[in-house]
């Protein structure tokens, strides 16, 4: 049977009131006794009422609800993030969508469609692996709703942006390799028309030149950094006739694919083949040998994302611009790259 969804008439019916008392009440508006407020309440809770979110944010233009896309949900990453964004504005009286375009540039448009539909009040967002077009985020700016991107964004967008220094980590990675005498360095990237991945691969490519390494196009390779991208690039690694003796991956489940297959082929990490990862899941710290992994401090992202969308609703009109705030990015290092320590073992 379907049940007739209450409304504020039918609370007002009960108790023989206005509906605009009701709705007041419900409010807490200072108008209303508290006598007809707890009344209110009461009867609410004993209908199962529910509030319109829409029609509320349709009457005051605020609907106190914040989008979050990100690209996927099964990443201690951008789970950390959501967590603390939703903390930060919780506490402001916001509640959070959280939705995810699994890598999908379609899905990541029909995010925005729903988010924009529901009247959310601003967007947080990390682009899909495939977005190059960037005309559904322009959408959202055209409708003057504050739009902050994270990790992932488009200084074309000319939006708020908080993310780490992707170009540094990659000079600290190659870096950190070259010190423990690698000298033929592979790196397993993101695909490079995505910026952060595009800029981890400058990084890459200026650290090897740095240090007077060969550029092999065969070690350089794009990916969408699953777990099976990071076993099928390895695979393709090995089957080179001038191995690496270390391996950079852009992405710690690719790295972990990538381990996997080490491990199979019976080839020693880090002794035969050095391995770095990227963004310090929890599981890198887990698996043997541990991987290092550079720290991408996703609490203190989504803090800053919370904290620039607090910033824009305190304004009547939304004026964005390029306003990055890069975060200085921490490599941790573990067994997988330390050879010196392994082979003092």
């Amino acid at each position: 049977m379907n049940k007739k969804k209450t409304t504020i008439k039918d609370i007002a019916n009960v108790l023989n009131i206005s509906a605009a008392a009701v709705s007041k009440a419900l409010h807490n508006d200072s108008r209303i006794s508290d006598k007809t407020k707890k009344a209110v309440k009461q009867v609410a809770e004993n209908l199962n009422y529910q509030p319109n979110h829409l029609a509320s944010a349709l009457r005051s233009g605020k609907s106190k609800l914040v989008g979050v896309i990100v690209p996927r949900t099964n990443s201690h990453f951008f789970s950390s993030i959501i967590q603390k964004i939703e903390e930060v504005l919780n506490k402001k009286g916001y509640q959070i969508i959280i939705t995810h375009s699994n890598e999908s540039y379609q899905k990541e448009c029909a995010n925005i469609d729903t988010l924009l539909f529901t009247q959310v009040d601003g967007i947080i967002a990390s682009m899909a692996n495939e977005t190059t077009d960037l005309s559904y985020f322009e959408k959202i700016k055209s409708k003057g709703i504050p739009l902050i991107l994270f990790d992932r964004g488009e200084n074309n967008l000319n939006v708020d942006y908080i993310g780490i220094d992707d170009y540094n980590s990659s000079m600290l990675i190659v870096s950190h390799l070259v010190s423990e005498g690698c000298k033929r360095i592979a790196h397993i990237g993101g695909f490079k028309h995505t910026r952060i991945y595009n800029n981890r691969i400058r990084g890459y490519i200026d650290a090897l030149k740095k240090y007077n390494l060969p550029l092999d196009s065969e070690l350089l390779t794009e990916s969408g950094l699953t777990i099976e991208d990071g076993r099928k690039k390895m695979l393709q690694l090995l089957r080179l006739k001038d191995k690496p003796d270390a391996v950079y991956v852009a992405g710690d489940y690719a790295a972990l694919g990538a381990l996997q297959i080490l491990k199979e082929k019976n080839i020693k990490v880090p002794e035969d083949i050095a391995l770095v990862g990227f963004g310090n899941e929890p599981f890198t710290d887990m698996v043997t040998p541990r991987i290092s992994s550079i720290n991408q401090h996703s609490e203190t992202i989504g803090k800053l994302a919370a904290e620039t969308f607090l910033r824009h609703a305190k304004k009547k009109i939304v004026q964005q611009d390029l306003n990055k705030q890069i975060l200085e990015a921490t490599l941790i290092i573990r067994a997988s790259s330390n050879k010196k320590t392994s082979l003092t073992m």
